[in-house]
């Protein structure tokens, strides 16, 4: 079915609340038939929600209809889930709340894990935390503008190692209202600086910078801070071996300076099976830049995932497949 003939309440999905193990509720939304033969989840990055997938879940809508199941979901302290204990805000509790989400939304059949940044991060720790689920329940997963390891070497990553952001985590955690209504004021000053460290080089149009500066203005200081500790200590290189052979999309824009394309150089030279995709002139935000080629080249991984579980093997890919601007 086209998208032009969808009934309107489709395009925002079945509602659903998972319960964390520790109560945390999670706010998910699932598209397509639970019945389909492959479910492909989508893990958003650090101060973004659910909406950063839009752009690119209408082309997936477009090209899958109903025949494959996707599943949306807000890491807890973001979008719609609910907030819990700062010291809960690290990449391995996203990790088990992920596993909490596909053991009640997917609890059967093949899975393709699909991260965004911070999502990539936790589909990484999702691996070593479950190893068992790779290549039985996991049959592919797709890094998008990832890193393996080293954040804080390259790119802005670098700042979040300096005293300012030290300083910043110290005054949210004694005063995070007083802090939080100061980043309202902050926002003429904050939008440029977002815009410039998360998109790349084309000209963006206004409705994907409102919606990246929503999405970031939205998330409460305490949680954007929370998180940085773990950002800055992430390091999943050890885990690579254990996603083994499956297909596996590494995809990152030429122009991101906050997880710099060298990133996805390394992390993809480290998979057995693994397509490299760079956007010329995207940036970090690729997902809303350029949705389009994100859900073209997620959709080749889900054909490859899929054709490899059924033993006629993945398609014969290069090294690397470049995407001009």
């Amino acid at each position: 079915m086209s998208t032009a003939n969808r009934p309107a309440a489709e395009f925002d999905g079945r509602h659903i609340t998972v319960s964390a193990d520790d109560g945390v509720p999670i706010a998910v939304r699932e598209f397509g038939t639970p019945e389909a033969p492959v479910t492909v989840v989508f893990v958003h990055g650090h101060c973004l929600r659910t909406e950063s997938w839009a752009f690119m879940r209408t082309h997936l809508l477009e090209r899958w209809g109903d025949d494959t199941h996707m599943v949306f979901y807000d890491h807890r302290g973001h979008g719609d889930s609910g907030a819990a204990d700062p010291a809960t805000y690290t990449i391995d509790q996203l990790a088990h709340d992920l596993d909490a989400v596909l053991r009640t939304v997917v609890p059967v059949g093949p899975i393709v894990l699909v991260g965004h940044s911070m999502g990539a991060m936790t589909v990484l720790a999702y691996a070593r935390l479950f190893p068992q689920a790779i290549g039985t329940r996991v049959v592919g997963v797709g890094l998008i503008s990832a890193a393996a390891n080293g954040v804080t070497r390259v790119g802005l990553g670098r700042l979040l190692s300096g005293p300012a952001v030290s300083s910043l985590q110290l005054a949210i955690r004694r005063a995070p209202r007083a802090m939080q209504a100061s980043k309202h004021f902050s926002r003429r000053i904050f939008e440029p600086i977002m815009r410039d460290a998360t998109l790349g080089t084309r000209k963006v149009s206004p409705r994907v910078l409102a919606v990246a500066t929503a999405m970031v203005n939205e998330t409460p200081l305490l949680t954007m801070a929370s998180f940085l500790h773990s950002l800055i200590r992430f390091d999943e290189t050890a885990t690579l071996h254990q996603l083994g052979a499956i297909p596996a999309l590494v995809l990152a824009g030429s122009a991101d300076i906050m997880i710099p394309f060298a990133h996805s150089v390394v992390l993809a030279s480290q998979l057995d099976d693994a397509e490299l995709v760079r956007l010329d002139g995207a940036g970090h935000s690729v997902i809303l830049e350029r949705a389009e080629e994100v859900a073209t080249a997620i959709v080749t991984l889900v054909d490859r995932a899929v054709a490899s579980r059924s033993g006629r093997g993945p398609e014969e890919c290069g090294p690397e497949l470049a995407i001009a601007g």
